[in-house]
């Protein structure tokens, strides 16, 4: 039965109002039930004034008829309904995307990503380039299926441990405890990264007004003038305080020892009136080494000026982020300058001497422009003369400094 144009323009009129608000199953549904208003005929005049297909419309007036309550599902697709996924029609792929990203395989001269970043986009290249026509976005979505996801290095590879590393460990904890139960001094050495002084990047982000960032040279290249700053940290262990002295010459022995000297003259000899003795905890290596001659030979002046027992424990070898200071002290300073070029030596100065911690972390900093030449060396000779005595357990890293009578 034919219908007239006068019925059948306000179902389409309808159908193109509420079409866009409507998922599938709801426009079969309506439909549907505008062919069971027209009656006879009505499925395929609606399919004419809709454009839908005629099936579509006959599944509409039967599922309308067969719904007694409203369907509470979300689902509009039957289980199984839809596009299947690339992964299913079409073999290997997975496979094929599998043996890309498989770290095993990073250093296979014949995967086409071995110089390459592995990026959505270039896994895809290189996909497609196999015979699997895949687009980067449907690349994202199946990594993250197959358990990926981006990753950064991580820093936790300490490369070959020592076979007495723990057991240095344990001595070390041992010396501290012994050290701070008798109430002397305790404390952690190191050098902090050097830094360039001047107009430079800074890492890290700090609030500025929006769009205006503070400007820095495009090249790291260093100042003649202005240099590098040398940064050489105490951090007391018990006081919980840092000092820092700000060197401008070079990181040498002297340099290490003379930034111990003056923190003992400016605050230690005052904080620890009675002490007779003062642990060193130091990395196994750089100006403060367990192998370095100039170490010891400054250390016995050191010891000789000041009356101090100075026993010095290393870390062993590949553990120098294990410090104390690293993380108690040299961390909370990076953090206190994070976006700020370090424009003078002074300026590092006073950003170190800014740095505090909610747990009560205070920290001395000074300039120290005293020049240390390098290229001061020592015989085996000089250091057999010295009053040193090696620990029964590893005397290479643990050793006890007398205070006798200054060395010539």
């Amino acid at each position: 039965m034919a219908q007239s144009s006068e019925v059948l323009d306000p179902v389409a009129r309808r159908f193109a109002v509420l079409k866009p608000f409507l998922d599938e199953k709801q426009r079969r549904l309506l439909l549907g039930a505008e062919a069971a208003e027209l009656g006879r005929g009505g499925i395929k005049a609606v399919a004419l004034a809709t454009g839908a297909h005629p099936d579509t419309v006959a599944r509409g007036a039967r599922e309308l008829d067969g719904l007694s309550e409203p369907d509470p599902q979300a689902r509009v697709r039957a289980p199984g309904g839809g596009r299947k996924k690339l992964a299913e029609t079409d073999p290997g792929l997975l496979e094929q995307l599998s043996a890309l990203v498989d770290p095993e395989t990073r250093g296979d001269p014949m995967s086409p990503l071995v110089w390459t970043t592995k990026s959505t986009r270039n896994l895809a290249g290189a996909l497609t380039a196999a015979g699997h026509k895949v687009s980067d976005r449907t690349v994202a979505r199946m990594l993250r299926d197959l358990g990926f996801s981006l990753q950064a290095n991580a820093k936790v590879t300490e490369g070959r441990q020592h076979e007495d590393r723990d057991a240095q460990f344990r001595y070390l904890a041992g010396q501290v405890a012994e050290h701070t139960q008798a109430g002397q001094p305790v404390i952690s050495v190191d050098t902090k990264n050097k830094e360039l002084v001047g107009s430079f990047r800074n890492g890290g982000r700090e609030y500025q007004p929006a769009g205006r960032p503070e400007q820095v040279n495009v090249h790291d290249f260093p100042d003649p003038e202005l240099g590098k700053a040398i940064p050489y940290g105490i951090y007391d262990v018990s006081a919980n305080t840092g000092w820092v002295s700000v060197g401008t010459d070079h990181d040498t022995s002297a340099f290490a020892v003379a930034t111990l000297r003056t923190w003992w003259e400016t605050i230690g000899h005052a904080r620890y009136p009675g002490a007779a003795r003062l642990l060193i905890c130091a990395d196994g290596g750089g100006s403060n080494g367990s192998r370095v001659r100039a170490w010891k030979i400054e250390l016995a002046a050191f010891a000789a000026d000041t009356g101090l027992r100075i026993t010095v424990c290393h870390l062993p070898p590949g553990t120098s982020k294990w410090n104390k200071i690293e993380h108690r002290l040299f961390s909370q300073i990076t953090m206190n300058w994070r976006g700020r070029p370090l424009q003078t030596h002074q300026a590092i100065v006073d950003l170190i001497a800014g740095t505090t911690t909610e747990t009560g972390l205070t920290v001395h900093s000074i300039l120290d422009t005293a020049s240390y030449p390098l290229g001061v060396s020592y015989t085996q000779k000089d250091i057999a003369a010295l009053p040193l005595e090696r620990h029964d357990f590893h005397g290479d890293w643990n050793y006890t400094l007398l205070p006798a009578t200054r060395p010539k």
